[in-house]
């Protein structure tokens, strides 16, 4: 196995850690003003969890060095939503205040 496909993997780590923990943040913002809550939370919860679970099994195999490399992608992924989102927070709260 070697360094580049590694890399390849971490990257698919990488997305479907912005696509599982974005979308957990858009389905949480949408739920709150939605007329059918339970509809996007649990909707939500089994469309990201079956591809996450699916992409894991997949991209991981059965070699270790590559859930790994999986798995640190799907948390760097998950940093990166953490540090967009609180952007984007802060900035909807500022122009709430200017208003």
């Amino acid at each position: 196995m070697n360094n580049s496909f590694l890399i390849i993997v971490f990257l698919v780590g990488f997305a479907l850690g912005v696509f599982f923990f974005g979308g957990l943040w858009y389905s949480v913002k949408k739920a709150v003003v939605s007329t059918k809550p339970l509809l996007w939370t649990f909707g939500s919860f089994f469309i990201r969890m079956s591809l996450t679970v699916l992409t894991f099994y997949f991209a991981g195999g059965e070699d270790w060095r590559r859930f790994l490399a999986v798995l640190i992608g799907f948390m760097a992924g998950r940093f990166t939503v953490i540090h967009i989102t609180k952007t984007i927070d802060a900035r909807h709260a500022e122009q709430k205040t200017e208003i």
